[in-house]
């Protein structure tokens, strides 16, 4: 593992700011969120947390990727989170989880239970319910899209209203 410190920036987006933690040595997004720095940092392991972060501006070198693509996002280019490289730790249910998450385009939802059967374990609701919650790089790998089986929008862990505007800006919500 590196000795650099993570580099972090905020990038205005639908539904908020959006908090990204990005590793510098590969330019992979490991964390990210529409929430304060402390809590986006926070998502990452002991072993992650004690490389420390260095806040840069949007223009950096190491981040300038991942904040053409947010903007690029917000400016109506509704793929273009899809490319970036994202990295989080978590088992193969999760892993498969996340993968399929990234599958469900913008402007279409899934439920619970649809990620199930996509992450290749029909009978693995509330593991694919886990892995929204636990997914740590939001809106890149994006939990917002899955709804409950009534078509409900369910939780999401920034709230309702992130969800809900981001549904709206990929018009998957009118």
């Amino acid at each position: 593992m590196s000795d650099k410190p993570f580099e972090t920036t905020a990038v205005a987006c639908p539904g908020g700011t959006v908090v990204v933690v990005v590793d510098p040595d590969d330019g992979a997004v490991v964390a990210s969120g529409f929430a304060e720095i402390d809590h986006v940092f926070g998502f990452l392991t002991d072993a992650e947390q004690k490389r420390g972060r260095r806040a840069v501006g949007p223009g950096a070198d190491s981040v300038r990727a991942v904040v053409d693509a947010l903007a690029a996002y917000a400016g109506g280019d509704l793929d273009a989170l899809d490319d970036v490289v994202v990295r989080q730790p978590g088992g193969p249910f999760m892993q498969r989880a996340w993968t399929e998450l990234r599958g469900v385009k913008a402007g279409e939802t899934d439920s619970y239970a649809g990620l199930a059967i996509r992450a290749g374990s029909p009978k693995a609701v509330r593991a694919a319910g886990q892995a929204c919650a636990t997914n740590r790089v939001a809106p890149f790998v994006p939990c917002h899209r899955i709804l409950r089986t009534d078509g409900s929008l369910g939780g999401y862990a920034y709230g309702l209203p992130v969800k809900e505007a981001l549904l709206v800006h990929e018009g998957a919500l009118l």
